[in-house]
């Protein structure tokens, strides 16, 4: 039985993408990726401790959504998320 060699190869070419602070914008970006075949994944980050226990109104809880992508996709993403208001692009690197 052979042995296949993967040197020097990086299989996992996911990046974070942007954040989306409400849920009609994630909604929106679901919608935007699948009609153009762009493979995500949607991390939901929590809230801090502190924020949760002293926060003030539930209805202002903001939702903050990491969208990861392939590397290969961003410049496309980028282009199709132009103009989106609850959607902040990371910077190369921030990962």
């Amino acid at each position: 039985m052979t042995t296949l060699a993967f040197d020097n190869q990086r299989f996992n070419r996911e990046v974070s993408f942007c954040r989306v602070y409400d849920r009609e914008s994630k909604e929106k970006l679901e919608k935007i990726f699948l009609q153009n075949r762009i493979s995500y994944f949607i991390e939901w980050q929590e809230r801090p401790l502190l924020s949760r226990l002293f926060g003030s109104d539930r209805k202002k809880e903001k939702n903050i959504f990491v969208i990861r992508i392939n590397e290969a996709d961003v410049e496309r993403a980028t282009q199709l998320v132009q103009g989106m208001e609850a959607v902040k692009l990371k910077k190369p690197k921030e990962d």
